[in-house]
């Protein structure tokens, strides 16, 4: 069945590719996207045990990236039926259809992956399917973020790889049989050979961080998130941007069991702390408000390792922010791709008054702002919340201060940008456009919007204990 599940999105990319109707094409998407959702929702109650050599398996930790990976796709999905079956008419839609296929199976053997170098390998396969959907515009831009977007994460992968050799080597110096798999290295983590796995947690940290867009290794996300399709950056905030993260959380379950545990920590809380600095400085006066998303993006990582630094209590709220931030991140870019359609540019000397334009879409940009930076009644205030508060419980009040420090400036920067586009008057020398809000592109971020607003009230049990679960594996305790 696991194979199956991760074969049905490649079965989907193969009928998409042979599809010859632009218009239809799209179809394909919703189709293998809501089998996956059915798929996964039957995984989390009834997972099987794991592969013969342990390779696969879907623990707590995976289902909660995979479940989170799922709903965004199969609500882009259904945004893609409209995007581009109605309003992307001008360009052949066969590669990206095919693409986010491909990199759907990617991201679910992601989760799967209990051996380190299949999970490399995945998350390699990631990176290169993202590659052409960031590329749809096929103008100078694109091709310059497609470059920077494959040239920095490709090193970054590849430090990530040295640092798995390094981590295969320190059970050779110890004298064990060489091994990636993930559960013989968290028991023996205390035995490796101290200094091989120092250096393998440097690398991976740095290799996986410049995956996730930690700063200051985040510099290819202004560009790719700017230039690509808004599906696809939500794709990329929201999908990848956990993959990676699941790959850390790997990477500091192994930490932990050793006696490097502390230091490992240390430095992601200093990382993160420095992600949240750098985007409280580049969202200030940000006119691309697509750009603006993507310090938002640099922001919401650094506080995924923050909580990881902080530990106990800090690493349920890390998790449920995980999930917050992909869902959010959906509704924002979604509607700003829809806003970018209605004026045609995505700079605020051009966008204003959204509200009216595209009422819709407006509404739904402005209350995912106030989501994610944190505004009570969204399920992002609840994961901060924890956050923060386990900061000031625990003795690291100074991190808790720092941290409402940069969310305030955030909050600041971001307003000035998304107040400027939803409000004042509709500029009388715009150039007109054919799109106007619709149900095919309004109602996905608009089911987004729901759930993220739901999970700011009422957490269901099931998903509580998953995250529970997730979080005992981190070290969080039950």
């Amino acid at each position: 069945m696991i194979w199956a599940y991760v074969t049905l999105p490649l079965l989907g990319a193969l009928i998409a590719w042979a599809v010859s109707e632009n218009t239809r094409r799209p179809l394909v998407l919703p189709v293998f996207a809501v089998l996956h959702l059915a798929l996964t929702v039957v995984l989390l109650n009834d997972s099987p045990g794991p592969s013969p050599h342990g390779w696969i398996y879907l623990d707590a930790l995976g289902k909660v990236t995979l479940l989170s990976t799922s709903a965004l796709f199969t609500v882009c999905a259904l945004y893609a039926v409209g995007y581009l079956g109605f309003y992307r008419k001008e360009r052949s839609n066969r590669t990206i259809c095919a693409a986010l296929l491909i990199c759907l199976s990617a991201m679910t053997l992601v989760c799967l992956s209990q051996h380190l170098g299949l999970l490399w390998i995945t998350l390699e396969a990631t990176t290169l399917t993202m590659a052409p959907l960031i590329y749809f515009n096929r103008n100078a831009r694109s091709i310059e973020a497609t470059w920077k977007y494959l040239l920095i994460c490709s090193v970054g992968i590849a430090i990530a790889l040295l640092g798995l050799f390094f981590l295969a080597y320190s059970t050779i110096v110890a004298g064990r049989e060489a091994t990636l798999l993930l559960q013989p290295l968290i028991s023996g983590a205390a035995s490796l050979h101290a200094g091989w796995r120092h250096a393998a947690f440097i690398f991976l940290l740095v290799g996986f961080g410049s995956k996730m867009g930690l700063a200051p290794l985040h510099t290819w996300k202004p560009d790719a998130y700017g230039e690509a399709p808004g599906l696809v950056g939500a794709l990329l905030a929201g999908g990848l941007v956990n993959c990676a993260f699941l790959a850390l959380m790997r990477v500091y379950q192994i930490a932990v069991a050793s006696t490097e545990g502390a230091l490992f920590q240390q430095v992601l809380l200093g990382m993160g702390l420095v992600s949240m600095a750098f985007a409280a400085v580049f969202m200030a006066r940000q006119s691309d408000f697509k750009r603006m998303l993507a310090y938002s993006s640099v922001e919401h990582v650094g506080i995924l390792a923050l909580a990881l630094g902080l530990g106990k209590g800090a690493l349920f709220g890390g998790l449920l922010h995980m999930m917050n931030n992909a869902l959010t991140k959906g509704v924002l870019f979604l509607s700003s791709g829809n806003i970018h359609r209605a004026y045609s540019s995505k700079s605020t000397e051009f966008v204003k008054g959204a509200l009216r334009r595209s009422p819709w879409s407006g509404a739904l940009f402005l209350a995912a702002f106030l989501a994610i930076t944190g505004s009570p009644p969204f399920g992002p205030f609840v994961s901060e919340f924890t956050i923060v508060s386990s900061a000031f419980t625990e003795g690291t009040g100074w991190a808790g201060g720092l941290f409402l420090l940069f969310l305030g400036i955030i909050f600041i920067g971001m307003a000035s940008t998304v107040l400027s586009v939803v409000m004042g008057k509709i500029p009388r020398d715009l150039p007109p456009t054919t799109y106007r809000d619709s149900a095919q592109t309004v109602l996905p971020p608009l089911i987004l919007m729901g759930v993220v607003l739901v999970l700011g009230v009422w957490i269901p049990a099931p998903l509580q204990d998953l995250l529970a679960d997730a979080a005992a594996l981190l070290g969080g305790g039950r």
